[in-house]
């Protein structure tokens, strides 16, 4: 994620796995036999070692006599300058270098300090304040092991002070890595977030307000179409922009890599630069978001199921088919949800993003998650001419077919093909026009309605935003219609409808 890397991410989490439950019991492990300063303190400094520390007669360990074998070979190189006994200065400088790996532990674990509310931006484009105390309350979390980790540290330390031994010395550089690593862990997931928030600050901020504006007004308009007692979550989907080639999201409470696999805290919105200059083909925000919509309504377990029985048992299709269409349900209904939410501009910016070269567009993958490329709009198409759009799902199906003309069973296996019309109108009829309880006994079209009068306002706003005017009340999630619109019909340049397009929602 090249526009997210402000900061080094660290590459230390791997090992960490077991730490948060094991170290207690490595600590124990460790300090077998080792005192800590209060057991010292009781009895004094009459300890013969600790005596002769005090009067300078710190000396190298002995070298061990293996049994059968006689005496074992004095060291050598750097350890052989060990002998005789430590001078003064030695042991000052020591005394120095001890107390101070307790402070620089300490002191870097304290720079993972929360966020505050004003530090990314005062303004609208600024991170909210449920996202910044959520992220606070998990940092806060990890922070405590840190604090423990660290008077484990200065036990170790002070104990070397006192009594700079091998075995000692040994105990505190064995906790300070083990403790260095776990601050490197925690630097790894604040970095994440302080790379995420500080965007905010970039001159991206009024870009990913806008994508914060739409995602959060598709929540807002799904759950209140629903019409019952169910509350729109707190933590609404958050956008920042990366670089590559395709959009991507991240579902709240899914284990990240770049959080050292602990959970998510909130949806993200991951988009391509590019993708922000072309503000017509952001339909993808549309589609990323209905991902999570999918997730918070937990509507990913039974759709796959009601896909496969709905096509084996009504349209008498194959199982083995059967279960290529089911395993498709996330991105079907994903553009399923994107059609309702921005209309017919969601057809074609799906359009704009799958049609590539012949041989990747048209080669079905039988694992693959995602419908086949060439497939995908097609199943679009069917439910385009559902919602009262027939002749334009007519003409864009000939636009298609015309890029893709030739298609043989070397491409996508027969048995897909020869029952593909009768399965893609059981699949979108029912993911889209059958009832579930998680839209409150309706369907999804009852719940998101788009049809010629929704278009209507989609194109009155994409006249409004070529002109540089208001859009009035106009949903969010219909500007990026608006803008395809304008574009579509040349009412103004594509700088000018991106500007006007940032313009409109930023003033929200």
């Amino acid at each position: 994620m090249a526009t997210t890397g402000a900061r080094n991410q660290h590459n230390h989490g791997g090992q960490w796995s077991n730490v948060d439950n094991d170290w207690d019991n490595d600590l124990a492990n460790i300090l077998t036999g080792i005192e800590e300063p209060s057991s010292v303190a009781q009895r004094g400094p009459s300890r013969p070692a600790q005596s002769a520390v005090r009067a300078g007669s710190f000396r190298a360990p002995p070298a061990q006599t293996v049994q059968g074998q006689g005496q074992a070979p004095a060291a050598t190189g750097v350890a052989g300058d060990l002998k005789g006994a430590a001078t003064t200065s030695e042991l000052r400088l020591l005394d120095n270098w001890l107390t101070i790996q307790g402070i620089n532990l300490q002191r870097h674990a304290t720079s993972l300090r929360p966020f505050t509310k004003d530090e990314f931006g005062t303004g609208p484009a600024a991170p909210g304040e449920a996202h910044i105390k959520a992220v606070n309350r998990f940092i806060d979390n990890l922070r405590i092991k840190l604090d423990e980790m660290a008077r484990w540290v200065g036990a170790a330390a002070n104990a070397a002070k006192r009594e700079p031994t091998s075995t000692r010395l040994r105990v505190l550089l064995e906790r300070k890595q083990v403790a260095s690593n776990r601050v490197l862990y925690v630097e790894g997931i604040w970095d994440f977030y302080f790379d995420l928030f500080v965007q905010r600050l970039s001159s991206f901020s009024e870009r990913l307000l806008s994508v914060d504006r739409i995602a959060a007004n598709c929540y807002e308009d799904l759950y209140v179409g629903i019409g019952t007692a169910q509350p729109t979550p707190s933590l609404l989907p958050f956008s920042y922009a990366q670089s590559g080639f395709s959009p991507s999201t991240y579902r709240r409470d899914v284990p990240l890599p770049r959080l050292r696999f602990n959970k998510n805290l909130f949806p993200l919105i991951m988009l391509p630069q590019h993708r922000l200059d072309n503000v017509w083909a952001l339909s993808s925000i549309l589609h990323e978001v209905s991902h999570n919509l999918q997730a918070d309504l937990r509507l990913w377990d039974e759709m796959p199921v009601h896909i496969y029985r709905r096509l084996t048992t009504e349209g008498r299709i194959s199982p083995r088919v059967a279960r290529v269409w089911a395993r498709w349900h996330k991105e079907m209904m994903a553009d399923m949800f994107a059609l309702l939410l921005g209309g017919p501009a969601a057809v074609e910016s799906l359009m704009d993003v799958i049609g590539r070269a012949p041989a990747g567009t048209v080669k079905f993958n039988p694992l693959g998650v995602h419908p086949t490329s060439y497939l995908r709009v097609l199943i679009s198409l069917v439910l385009l001419r559902r919602m009262g759009f027939e002749k334009m799902a007519t003409d864009l199906r000939r636009v298609w077919l015309r890029l893709y003309p030739r298609l043989t069973p070397a491409d996508i296996p027969p048995p897909i093909m020869e029952s593909f019309q009768r399965a893609s109108e059981l699949a979108v009829d029912t993911m889209v026009f059958q009832p579930y309880s998680q839209f409150g006994n309706k369907s999804l079209a009852q719940v998101l309605k788009f049809g010629p009068k929704e278009m209507e306002i989609v194109e009155q706003a994409g006249r409004q935003l070529a002109s540089g005017q208001e859009s009035g009340a106009v949903p969010a999630r219909f500007m990026i219609g608006a803008a395809r619109f304008a574009l579509d019909n040349r009412l103004a340049t594509p700088q000018a409808i991106t500007d006007n397009f940032y313009r409109t929602l930023g003033r929200r």
